[in-house]
């Protein structure tokens, strides 16, 4: 069979008619890998193309966005995709049970996004209905078990100190669905994503939450905690952004009569997210950070590599920023592999403290994106740069000039600091390497003799046991008895010999024996042939009582034929009646006693007397011989 692009890896198709989603079966080859599928509308062909894509390709990776519903049987179409790595749902219908426990028995599952947006809670906890049960609490033993295996009044708990012993040696295994899942894309409200992610014990390392800005405060706060509890180990990016419809207030903000931003995303939440080496938040309502926030993340993140706190945030006049340069300083402290930084503030001069501290320099810190950021002394500013980062590469700020938010003066102060920079990087990293070594002296060495010899002493302690015998005599008394038990028994005999009575019936046919000469005597003296035309037959009239004798003799033979016929059954039956009956001996029945049988009667008696065995012959004297 014939394909286009017989070597494509990954297709993408935006569908909106029939005829389109047709073409795209001229791509489905045995080696496609992706398949992103965009559906803008209801498409009655939709089955027909799943059944027929599922049954020509093996997918690792499979995305379906669509304002329409899933179809009815999508999970039937979908079933031989036991591959999969990826999957993308975005369309109503994508949290219903069925489609849970789908994607949860894909044993290869790496990357999953859902959209939950719209959604209560109860839909969300729908997803998650159908799953296959695999807890491993059923036995006493299991890590997740409260049972001691032994019956107690009070029973103490020791699952948390059991998975925290394990966790500390990473043989503590991973119970329920979505084991070997690594990275996850959410869409929809706070409280909606934290319900999601508490049914989840695999180790995400990737997690992106496209969430409605502004968010409930007491919500987020849940799910810092949340994440900060199951996914402390393992998380390495966390990547937080707004949907469409939050971006579409941040445009209508951008007018020159629309309020300043207000709300706070609080950071202090975060802990112990020891693995995560990049934050990115790009938000247009929550973009308030204070310094108590940026503590709070040097803190929880010491591998962070890359942090971008909103860098397109707009302060307008005269609402500053509340993070300043000198707030940073606890990332550049204790964020030994930060490398690039994004985020707005008040660019004032530090305080002398700042300057002092060797510990607040940076040495990681390649890339500086301050956005629209606000500054009024560049020579101060560039000074304290080049203490705290004086490595630095790269500078970015916001310069263009149609975009809402822009103020020039900014522009131009930021421009001069990315001008001067160099130059005072390059002075310090001079004055630094004039900067002689101490010299060390060597040391005035004496040598000295110490006798390190080990006194011992020898002990020698008898043990002996005393031992004592001891012997008691144990003999059982006995004690011999005996029973008699004999069974008392008791003869009856029982006469059981059934009444018979033999019974004798004769059926004997009548025959009747009847004797016709038919001989024909030639003629002796005739020469004439009787077949010679001249023959005449010559025959004498049979007389009529001849003729009445000859048929009375056949209605009786014809009668004795039908009663031998007739008797024939009763015969047999008779003769059967006798020989049973002959088994049993006669006994003489009493009919003068009360109760008795009455006597039966005799079967000759009943019967018609039989035919007399012979009848009178026919005469044939008196048929005409002819010579």
């Amino acid at each position: 069979m014939l394909y286009l692009l017989p070597r494509l890896q990954e297709l993408t198709w935006k569908v909106e008619t029939p005829a389109a989603l047709e073409r795209c079966a001229l791509f489905l080859h045995p080696g496609l890998q992706v398949i992103n599928l965009e559906v803008g509308a209801k498409l009655p062909k939709l089955d027909d193309f799943l059944a027929d894509m599922s049954r020509r390709t093996s997918l690792k990776g499979f995305s379906f966005i669509s304002p329409t519903n899933l179809p009815d049987a999508f999970t039937d179409l979908l079933g031989r995709q036991d591959d999969l790595e990826k999957v993308v749902l975005v369309a109503p219908g994508a949290l219903a049970p069925g489609v849970g426990r789908w994607i949860a028995s894909l044993p290869r599952l790496k990357q999953l996004q859902l959209d939950l947006t719209g959604r209560s809670p109860i839909a969300v906890e729908g997803f998650f209905d159908e799953l296959l049960p695999r807890s491993g609490d059923s036995t006493p033993s299991s890590i997740g078990s409260r049972d001691s295996g032994v019956f107690s009044g009070e029973e103490l708990d020791f699952t948390e100190i059991r998975k925290s012993a394990l966790r500390l040696t990473g043989d503590l295994p991973r119970k329920g669905s979505f084991g070997k899942l690594r990275k996850l894309q959410l869409t929809g409200e706070v409280a909606n994503i934290a319900v999601f992610l508490k049914h989840l014990e695999s180790d995400l390392i990737n997690l992106e939450l496209v969430i409605e800005d502004p968010p409930d405060n007491a919500d987020w706060q849940d799910l810092s905690e949340l994440i900060c509890e199951r996914f402390a180990d393992s998380l390495q990016s966390l990547r937080i952004t707004a949907t469409p419809s939050s971006k579409f207030v941040d445009l209508v903000r951008s007018t020159s009569r629309a309020e300043p931003p207000t709300g706070r995303l609080s950071l202090e939440k975060l802990t112990n997210l020891t693995s995560l080496t990049r934050l990115d938040i790009d938000l247009p309502e929550s973009v308030v950070f204070t310094p108590s926030d940026i503590e709070c993340l040097a803190r929880a993140c010491p591998s962070l590599e890359s942090a971008r706190l909103c860098p397109l945030a707009r302060f307008p006049t005269p609402h500053s920023p509340k993070l300043t340069l000198e707030s940073l300083s606890p990332l550049t402290k204790q964020c030994k592999r930060l490398h690039t930084l994004a985020a707005v503030c008040n660019a004032t001069p530090a305080s002398e403290n700042i300057l002092r501290s060797q510990e607040a320099t940076s040495n990681s810190l390649l890339r500086l994106h301050v956005g629209h950021s606000w500054i009024q002394d560049p020579l101060r500013i560039s000074i304290l740069l080049s203490h705290l980062m004086p490595r630095l590469e790269l500078l970015k700020w916001f310069q263009e000039k149609n975009r809402a938010g822009f103020i020039e003066t900014h522009a131009k102060n930021w421009q001069t600091v990315s001008d001067t920079l160099p130059h005072l990087q390059l002075l310090r990293s001079v004055e630094k390497s004039f900067i002689k070594a101490p010299v060390i002296e060597p040391r005035q060495m004496s040598e000295k003799s110490i006798d390190a010899t080990v006194e011992t002493t020898s002990r020698g302690v008898l043990a002996q046991v005393q031992t004592a015998d001891a012997s008691i005599q144990s003999s059982p008394v006995l004690v011999s008895r005996e029973v008699e038990a004999i069974v008392e028994t008791s003869e009856a005999s029982v006469d059981a010999v059934p009444p018979s009575e033999e019974v004798a019936v004769e059926a004997r046919p009548v025959t009747v024996s009847t004797a016709v000469s038919a001989m024909i005597h030639p003629s002796l003296n005739g020469g004439v042939s009787p077949f010679s035309p001249t023959y005449k037959s010559e025959r004498s009239p049979i007389p009529h009582s001849q003729t009445a004798m000859y048929l009375l003799s056949s209605i009786l033979g014809f009668l004795s034929f039908a009663y031998r016929c007739s008797t024939l059954p009763l015969a047999f039956s008779s003769r059967i009646l006798q020989l049973l009956l002959s088994r049993f001996p006669t006994q003489k029945w009493n009919t003068e006693s009360p109760g008795a049988l009455p006597k039966p009667t005799k079967i000759d008696d009943e019967l018609p007397a039989p035919a007399s065995e012979s009848s009178d012959p026919i005469p044939l004297d008196s048929f005409p011989v002819r010579h």
